[in-house]
C-alpha cells in the first residue's frame, strides 16, 4: 500500500527538492551559508562508520541528512520525511549532487573566471549564480577546488547549488575540462607520471545506438561505479574497477547493442587512475570486468 507523502507547505525548498527528484537529481537540502547541514550527534566525527560511496565507506544507515552530498536522494519519502523536516525549514537554499546525475559543474566565481571559460571551454548549459556562473556538461570526473583562479569542479563526492535549469544545450564533458584535475592529480610524489586520460572519447548516444536504456539510467550508473572506484583511495581501488565493470557490463546483455561500454570502461579506467592505480593495471581490470559480465574472461 502506498502512503502519500506529507510535504511541508511552508517549506519551498523541499516542494523544488521533490520536483527535481521526480527528475532522478540527486538532492539535499543546504544551509542558508550554502554548507551542508552537520551530521547528527549519532554521525558526528564518522561515529556512524560514513555512508557507502564516501572515502571511508561503512555502515551508516541514518535517517537525517548527514555526510553532505552522500546524503543526496532522488526518494521522495525520505525527503519529505520528519527526519528531515527540521533541515529543509531551516535551509537556505537545495543542493544536487551533480556525479549522482551524471553531470559536472564548472563553477565560476568570478567575473575574470568567466571570461576564461568563454575564451577556453565549449559552450554548454550556463546557469547565473551570486558571483559569476556554473557551466554544466555531461559525464562524471573527479571533484576538486581551485584547478585555476576562481574555479572549481563539482562533480563526484561533492554537492553544488540549485540555481535554476540554466540555459543552452547541455554538452558532452571535453577534454579541457577533464585536464584540469587530470594533469595536477593523477601524478603522486615520488611516483612515474600516469598518462592523462583527458583525450578519450566519453559515452554518448553517438557511441550507444544499440542501447535499451535512457541516458539519465547509464549515467546514473556510471556515476555510482566511478564513486564506487574513487572511494578506495587507499587500498582495492583496482579490484573496485573490475567489478563496477563487470557490473555496468550485465545491464546491458539483454541490449542488441552496441551501447558503448568501451566509453563507459574509460570513466571507470580514469576514477581508479585519479586514485593512483597505474593506467595499465586498470585498463586491465576494467577490461576483464567487462568481459567478464559478457560471460569470458581476457
Amino acid at each position: 500500500m502506498t502512503h502519500p507523502i506529507p510535504i511541508r507547505r511552508d517549506s519551498r525548498h523541499l516542494t523544488t527538492a521533490l520536483h527535481l527528484a521526480a527528475g532522478c537529481l540527486p538532492v539535499l537540502p543546504l544551509r542558508a551559508g550554502k554548507g551542508p547541514f552537520g551530521n547528527c550527534t549519532d554521525c558526528a566525527d564518522n561515529a556512524c562508520g560514513g555512508r557507502p560511496n564516501m572515502k571511508t565507506p561503512g555502515p551508516c544507515v541514518c535517517q537525517r541528512p548527514c555526510h553532505a552530498w552522500a546524503a543526496a536522494t532522488t526518494d521522495p519519502h525520505i525527503l519529505a520525511s520528519l527526519a528531515w523536516a527540521a533541515a529543509w525549514h531551516d535551509a537556505g537554499v537545495v543542493g544536487y549532487h551533480p556525479g549522482g546525475a551524471g553531470v559536472t559543474v564548472v563553477d565560476l566565481d568570478d567575473t575574470d573566471a568567466v571570461a576564461w571559460a568563454r575564451t577556453t571551454l565549449p559552450s554548454t548549459r550556463t546557469v547565473t549564480t551570486t558571483r559569476g556562473e556554473h557551466w554544466v556538461y555531461r559525464g562524471v570526473m573527479r571533484s576538486a577546488n581551485h584547478v585555476r583562479p576562481g574555479v572549481d569542479i563539482k562533480s563526484s563526492m561533492s554537492y553544488a547549488r540549485w540555481l535554476g535549469p540554466g540555459t543552452g544545450t547541455m554538452a558532452v564533458l571535453p577534454s579541457v575540462v577533464l585536464a584540469l584535475v587530470e594533469r595536477e592529480e593523477t601524478t603522486r610524489p615520488g611516483e612515474a607520471v600516469d598518462s592523462s586520460s583527458a583525450i578519450r572519447a566519453r559515452w554518448d548516444r553517438s557511441v550507444a545506438t544499440g542501447c535499451r536504456h535512457t541516458e539519465t539510467y547509464v549515467r546514473t550508473g556510471l556515476a555510482r561505479g566511478v564513486q564506487h572506484v574513487q572511494a578506495r583511495s587507499e587500498k582495492g581501488a583496482g579490484t573496485a574497477a573490475y567489478g563496477a565493470a563487470r557490473f555496468l557490463a550485465s545491464r546491458h546483455t539483454a541490449c542488441p547493442g552496441p551501447c558503448g561500454l568501451d566509453a563507459l570502461g574509460e570513466d571507470l579506467i580514469d576514477a581508479a587512475v585519479s586514485v593512483g592505480v597505474p593506467e595499465p593495471y586498470a585498463r586491465r581490470a576494467v577490461s576483464n570486468g567487462l568481459q567478464a559480465a559478457l560471460g569470458a574472461t581476457a
